[in-house]
């Protein structure tokens, strides 16, 4: 993988006259796992979309590889930085397959058809996804969970460096959840020779996922980054409370050590034999 570096510098966003990030830089590590996390209106998504060149800066700039990426032609940017934004809508019709084949875009050119290399990276992608059984069904005919696989199979045969998910796991049952982030842990990962893996942002709700899988966490609230480095620095009980205002205690994960939040409070059990009991 190259060493393509994304960052936005004095950034602020909104929609029309409502600003939502009034002003913020971040770097994006290269090889890592950056995953921002924050309560609901935030900008967070705000945020990537502005680094996925989805929405324009009012002030600042994202830079990719120095440049901004707002001046940077729309092919050349889609062959680096590979982007799946919130509900996207496929067209009428379309094909699994034919959809994920979409994600290859960037790698054709006046004169390079679909190659051999094209079919090999999309049934990579629908593999490792799990929906090559899906292939030949219209995406029309899928439900929410096996849609939002095949967006994440499109992105994948991009084969991107740079890799922005904006909640990813949305429609996702728990273990589809998990096999989806341990996908994204392993694209982030070295490959065997020491090459470096790919460099991946994501939007996550749950902060336990995000706390589990990321090598970067970013915190924000108001607009605003509160905080920012690694889980075991960034979630603690203050924080906790100072950005989702909830009481909390912070444990070890008892599989990978990373912080895991356990509400504190208001909590009351239930009387034994309530309908809530019955059955357990």
């Amino acid at each position: 993988m190259a060493d393509h570096t994304l960052e936005a510098r004095d950034v602020r966003l909104g929609y029309g006259e409502r600003e939502i990030v009034p002003g913020l830089s971040v770097a994006v590590p290269p090889g890592r796992i950056t995953v921002i996390v924050g309560p609901n209106a935030c900008g967070k998504s705000t945020l990537l979309r502005a680094m996925a060149r989805l929405l324009a800066p009012s002030a600042g700039a994202v830079l990719l590889n120095g440049r901004s990426i707002q001046e940077m032609p729309t092919k050349d940017v889609a062959a680096v930085l590979g982007i799946l934004p919130q509900s996207p809508t496929a067209p009428e019709g379309i094909t699994v397959s034919d959809l994920v084949g979409r994600g290859r875009y960037p790698h054709q050119g006046w004169f390079r058809r679909w190659s051999a290399e094209d079919d090999e990276a999309v049934a990579r992608a629908l593999l490792s996804t799990d929906v090559l059984e899906l292939a030949d069904r219209s995406v029309d005919e899928l439900s929410g969970g096996q849609r939002q696989r095949v967006w994440i199979a499109m992105a994948l045969a991009q084969e991107t460096d740079l890799l922005l998910l904006d909640e990813p796991t949305t429609y996702l049952d728990i273990a589809h959840q998990v096999e989806v982030l341990d996908l994204v842990r392993q694209l982030a990962s070295p490959a065997d020779d020491g090459t470096r893996g790919r460099t991946v942002v994501t939007v996550l709700h749950d902060l336990n996922q995000a706390a589990r899988y990321a090598d970067r966490l970013v915190a924000m609230k108001e607009g605003r980054i509160v905080a920012e480095g690694r889980p075991g620095d960034v979630v603690t009980a203050e924080l906790v409370a100072e950005v989702f205002g909830l009481e909390a205690v912070i444990v070890p994960d008892p599989v990978t050590g990373s912080p895991l939040v356990v509400p504190s409070a208001p909590w009351t059990p239930s009387p034994a034999g309530s309908p809530s009991q019955k059955g357990l």
